[in-house]
């Protein structure tokens, strides 16, 4: 998605001498250790035990969850996605009014830009269900908050009785209702890989925190707190939630992944729909594979940004040359955003590997710590590679001059994209 802007500058995270010193001596469990200390430091929040995650992989197993939550709720739903379209945003419509009409509060954060393609008639049916729908960003001036058309909400989070959250890459979009198509199918037309987290337990507070906080950013109407967490255990997985809002001036997300990179002393596996990587985690992805980190990307083969495809294929020659290994999605639309560093710290959630996601958009990520959900993580990210074709470095400096061309023309409006 891109649009018009001034320039874009990413400031550069600080990992600090000391902390790559105790990288070099750390043992595996203490390196992770430093993970999450380096993690905790910059986002403000803690890493929280006593946790059950379970991995949601592509649209139909997302919506299912999304579905089964909204009509187990009892007293509160918190619902954000970028985007909310006819179609499957007016299947979840119809969920959520009939828990409204049970008596459950229900309160809708949507993009403006997300679905701007959606009538308001979708959304007036809400209102008039009892729902609390709130536009982030409206595309015009509006007497609630300050046009500002490049910031966008790009999160995608459902929580439901502050016991549990859904997150992940997974709009509210038909699209993830698509059979797979014959190779050549347009993008919206074809099958699409994304992938999600259901959790339940003591973390559920954060994702909780960031929903209200944006909604208060936005001047919605007064919305009463959430409803408490539990504090007891529910599963034994630890988690932290995080944030990348381009209001408070500090790439949450982005810094994390790049100190966490840093950190790595195995292995980088990186999955990602739409890959523009910014100078720095270029550099990050360099330095790892040089000093010996089996570097790994999955990117799309297929996107519907044509252009964002072409300024990331712009970035591969440095890093095919360090090493990094590039593997492009066939045979669907990639649009899953997840890291495994490890085998043990794992990410997932709604930002991508480009600028957009860094400078501009409200994102949210689930960080999961243990080899657990690593392993789940790396199968994932195996099969992925299985069905991806691998780029080779002699092949890409042999493209021809048409591809080149469109790799510059993207390159010069990266930051956009």
């Amino acid at each position: 998605m891109g649009l018009l802007s001034a320039c874009a500058s990413v400031p550069t995270p600080g990992v600090s001498p000391d902390l790559l010193a105790a990288r070099a001596a750390a043992d595996p469990a203490r390196n992770l250790q430093l993970m999450r200390e380096q993690g905790e430091r910059f986002a403000g929040v803690p890493f929280l035990g006593g946790n059950r995650v379970d991995l949601l992989v592509d649209g139909p197993s997302t919506f299912a969850a999304l579905a089964e939550a909204i009509r187990a709720a009892r007293t509160r739903i918190d619902m954000e996605s970028y985007e909310f379209d006819e179609q499957a945003g007016g299947q979840f419509a119809d969920l959520l009014l009939a828990a409204r009409a049970r008596g459950v509060e229900v309160n809708l954060i949507f993009d403006a830009w997300g679905a701007a393609e959606t009538t308001s008639a979708l959304f007036d049916r809400l209102r008039e269900g009892g729902v609390r729908v709130l536009e982030f960003n409206p595309l015009g001036p509006n007497g609630r908050v300050p046009l500002s058309i490049n910031k966008r909400d790009h999160r995608k989070l459902l929580c439901v009785d502050g016991r549990l959250a859904i997150t992940g890459g997974v709009n509210i979009s038909k699209v993830y209702q698509n059979a797979p198509q014959p190779h050549g199918a347009a993008p919206d037309e074809q099958a699409w890989r994304d992938t999600d987290v259901r959790i339940e337990g003591p973390v559920v507070a954060q994702f909780e925190r960031y929903f209200m906080e944006t909604w208060r950013q936005q001047n919605g109407p007064p919305i009463s707190d959430p409803p408490p967490a539990p504090t007891g255990p529910v599963g034994d997985v630890t988690v932290q939630a995080i944030d990348g809002a381009p209001d408070s001036g500090q790439p949450l997300i982005y810094r994390t992944l790049l100190a966490t990179i840093a950190l790595a002393q195995r292995s980088i596996h990186l999955t990602t729909g739409y890959f523009v990587p910014t100078p720095d985690l270029s550099r990050a992805l360099i330095d790892a594979a040089r000093r010996g980190v089996d570097v790994q990307v999955v990117v799309p083969g297929q996107s519907d940004s044509g252009a964002a495809v072409a300024a990331g294929r712009a970035a591969y020659g440095d890093l095919l040359a360090a090493g990094v290994k590039i593997h492009e999605r066939q045979g669907r639309v990639l649009h899953a955003k997840t890291a495994v560093v490890d085998g043990a710290w794992s990410a997932v959630g709604s930002s991508n590997l480009d600028w957009r996601s860094t400078v501009w958009n409200n994102e949210i990520d689930a960080i999961i710590l243990g080899t657990g959900f690593g392993a789940q993580m790396e199968a994932l990210f195996r099969r992925d590679v299985a069905s991806s074709r691998t780029m080779d470095l002699a092949s890409w400096r042999a493209r021809g001059l048409g591809p080149r061309l469109e790799e510059l023309g993207a390159k010069l409006v990266e930051t956009l994209l």
